[in-house]
């Protein structure tokens, strides 16, 4: 069995501690291109079961590296994230009517073969803390549109000038006007 899989048949009290820490391979494949975890992932909770029904409240500790959306550089983002999750047996969707989603859905999740996938549960977590626009700082520069060269290392020699193409045929009578005149 995985480390990955919480085995919930051998919960024997109603409440128990787990902390557990992973190394980033052994994570599940994930979009590598979002962000790499630079860290070994540390992931501790308190599990207490209710029937079938098992409420997990812990954190996920590591550090993720990505890509500042500017510039382009790799850095480093640490992540303390705090998590509040139910998990319910998962029971085929028999479909049919829309249903719209409540807040409580959010912090739902299911578990399959009385086993919670704990990999699912760290990258979920792990994408909830990326970012909408991961910057290196608020003052990056970002990349020259015409060389790319990264302007917060580097000058470049563009001219960064924009002319709207569909007032060439105005800037041409323009200069005409400025000949003749």
């Amino acid at each position: 069995m995985s480390d990955l899989l919480l085995d919930l048949r051998g919960m024997r009290e109603a409440r128990d501690r787990i902390d557990r820490t992973f190394e980033p391979a052994a994570l599940p494949a994930f979009d590598a291109d979002a962000f790499r975890v630079g860290a070994p992932v540390r992931l501790t909770f308190d599990i207490s079961k209710d029937g079938s029904q098992f409420h997990l409240a812990g954190r996920v500790v590591s550090a993720l590296t990505l890509a500042c959306g500017r510039c382009l550089d790799d850095i480093s983002l640490p992540v303390d994230l705090p998590f509040d999750l139910l998990y319910l047996p998962h029971q085929d969707n028999a479909g049919g009517e829309e249903v719209e989603v409540e807040d409580d859905d959010l912090t739902t999740a299911y578990y399959l073969n009385e086993e919670i996938d704990l990999g699912q549960l760290v990258l979920e977590q792990l994408y909830l803390a990326l970012p909408m626009k991961p910057l290196c700082r608020e003052s990056c520069r970002g990349l020259c549109s015409q060389c790319g060269a990264n302007l917060n290392t580097a000058t470049c020699s563009c001219v960064h000038e924009w002319t709207d193409p569909r007032l060439e045929s105005l800037r041409a009578l323009h200069d005409t006007s400025d000949r003749q005149g």
